[in-house]
């Protein structure tokens, strides 16, 4: 970030009530300057200092929006228009895996955003509601090359001494600098200040394999140092709030796991968070558990409920992998990326409980859709229910480059043999529509529409465009 550039505005979703959505908004600018000028319906809003870290302070703005033609924000005398949703008919856009493990910066932004740019046509063309972002936002890996520390502590080597005050301002320094680059490309930062979004986080927000990695490392000073410092500015920059200070969204108020809930016209939104109590043997613990089934039934009455899950809830076998993975040469490095899967042998039993919750509450007259993203490749897949197939939809990168073909084909291989964690709810996967493989190894995101209270779902892939539509049914079951 530059000595004068803003970065933001970033909008956030609140809440949606009888026509009126009640927004977040965060901009971030060299702390030498005064706060935006931020006003939305004829009113000035009032900023509050969220936080400052090396030389950039993020203000916040909360304001409501009522549903007309018009709708929108200033700042600073610039217009942003925002579609607030004011009949049944709604657009969504899901996204993940906003970049990659290394150098992602350093691509042209005519490259790595070429799937942004055309969601942004694409919302200049029929706007979207909401746009969700299931994981991966930013890629902070990088972070433990900038420090002796950081390099020893990700080697799982000692780390000699450690300054705690030091290596916190060093990661605070890093993270809001990596942010403000990320979120400062023109169509990312475009889409997010005129569409407001819902996020979760996953691994690469923190570090890679958060949470599979052996405990001692994460439970490490250092380990806790980089969780605590990615957690402050996932909730300033993808939850648009100040850690001490978490939005209603968030279920649990002490703050041990960040998972949401929301509502929109006859929609209800979960996003589990499956990093904050994730170790190697469990994905969530106590107080995500716990959020997560209250969010369900609180959210009970909606039509249609959107779970995301940023790892896959439905995927193929991996435990013959996973078993193969300590004697094979050249698996064995993918071991944590394989203990972050639900099916994990690790997780077996807790993946059990996850895919029960969700078939309750499908089974009871909502119809429930996953949303996920983290492979880097798009898929479906249908876990079987006497109400009616539960659909699970995987978009992931929109910026990731996509693996070799040949990793798709091996995965599409192996996803025919089936999987029943839960015997009497057999788990299929599919390919996308029109597509012949059941992973597509193609740069992606979703578009998810409700029109005449029917769901259809499209991915829209680097090389191939538009996917036929895939009707995921009315909104209610009767």
């Amino acid at each position: 970030m530059s000595t004068t550039q803003d970065v933001g505005p970033l909008l956030f979703f609140r809440d949606w009530r009888d026509g009126v959505m009640t927004v977040a908004c965060v901009i971030a600018r060299p702390h030498a300057r005064a706060a935006p000028v931020v006003a939305a319906q004829g009113q000035a809003i009032r900023p509050v200092r969220l936080c400052t870290a090396q030389d950039i302070t993020v203000f916040g703005y909360t304001f409501a929006l009522a549903a007309s033609p018009g709708a929108g924000y200033s700042v600073d005398g610039a217009w942003y228009p925002v579609a607030v949703p004011h009949s049944a008919d709604l657009r969504i856009a899901y996204v993940a895996c906003n970049g990659q493990e290394n150098h992602d910066l350093a691509r042209p932004e005519s490259e790595r955003n070429v799937l942004w740019e055309r969601l942004r046509r694409e919302h200049q063309a029929q706007a979207f509601h909401l746009l969700l972002q299931g994981g991966d936002q930013i890629y902070a890996d990088e972070m433990v090359a900038t420090d002796p520390v950081l390099r020893a502590w990700a080697a799982g080597m000692p780390t000699g001494p450690v300054d705690p005050q030091a290596l916190r301002e060093h990661l605070r320094g890093f993270l809001i600098r990596r942010y403000c680059q990320t979120y400062g490309q023109g169509a990312p930062a475009w889409m997010m200040a005129r569409v407001p979004s819902l996020c979760m986080w996953d691994d690469h927000d923190i570090y890679d394999g958060w949470g599979s990695l052996p405990a001692e490392q994460l439970d490490s000073p250092v380990g806790r140092e980089v969780f605590e410092a990615a957690r402050e500015f996932f909730l300033l920059f993808q939850l648009g709030c100040a850690a001490d200070d978490l939005p209603g969204l968030c279920l649990d108020p002490g703050g041990r796991t960040l998972t949401w809930s929301a509502r929109l016209p006859g929609l209800g939104l979960v996003a589990p968070d499956l990093r904050s109590e994730r170790r190697p043997n469990r994905v969530m613990g106590p107080a995500g558990w716990e959020a997560f089934k209250r969010a369900l039934a609180a959210l009970g009455e909606a039509p249609r409920i959107f779970v995301l899950s940023s790892v896959p809830a439905l995927g193929p076998r991996l435990s013959w992998i996973e078993a193969a993975a300590r004697w094979l040469p050249g698996i064995g490095e993918y071991r944590d990326d394989l203990r972050d899967q639900w099916q994990s042998r690790a997780h077996r039993d807790e993946w059990r409980d996850f895919l029960r919750a969700l078939l309750d509450t499908h089974q009871r007259g909502c119809r429930v859709s996953v949303l996920s993203g983290e492979i880097h490749l798009a898929t479906r897949g249908t876990m079987a229910s006497p109400a009616g197939d539960l659909h699970q939809l995987v978009a992931s990168g929109i910026a990731h480059p996509a693996p070799p073909q040949g990793y798709a084909r091996a995965l599409s291989l192996l996803a025919r043999l089936g999987e029943a964690p839960l015997p009497e709810h057999p788990i299929t996967l599919h390919p996308l529509p029109g597509q012949r493989r059941i992973y597509t190894a193609q740069r992606n995101y979703l578009v998810l529409e409700r029109t005449n209270d029917r769901w259809q779902a499209r991915w829209e892939l680097e090389e191939d465009g538009s996917t036929p539509m895939l009707d995921l049914g009315a909104g209610a079951l009767r």
